[in-house]
C-alpha cells in the first residue's frame, strides 16, 4: 500500500466522521461551545489539498479530500445559518 492510499483512508476516515457533526448540527439547530473559526480554517486547509494532491500525483487523496472539504463547508454553512437566527 503507498502513501497516497494510507493518506486517502485518513482523508476518507476524517471526512465521514465529519459527517456525523453535520447530522448532529441539522439536528441540534444550533451550536453550543464551538467556534466556527477551527472549521472555516480546515476547510480552508482542505481547498488547499485539493490543489496540492494532483500536484503531488496523489489522486486517492484528493478523492477523498473532495468529501472532508464538502463535509466542513456544510458543517460552517449551517453553523453560519444556524446561529444567525433564521431558522428556530
Amino acid at each position: 500500500m503507498n502513501h497516497d492510499v494510507i493518506n486517502a483512508l485518513f482523508e476518507c476516515g476524517g471526512g465521514l466522521l465529519l459527517i456525523v457533526n453535520v447530522a448532529r448540527l441539522i439536528r441540534d439547530k444550533r451550536i453550543s461551545g464551538v467556534s466556527v473559526w477551527p472549521t472555516a480554517w480546515w476547510t480552508a486547509w482542505g481547498a488547499w489539498n485539493l490543489f496540492y494532491y494532483p500536484a503531488l500525483g496523489q489522486w486517492a487523496s484528493f478523492a477523498a479530500g473532495i468529501l472532508v472539504v464538502i463535509a466542513n463547508a456544510a458543517w460552517v454553512g449551517l453553523a453560519v445559518w444556524y446561529a444567525s437566527g433564521k431558522e428556530s
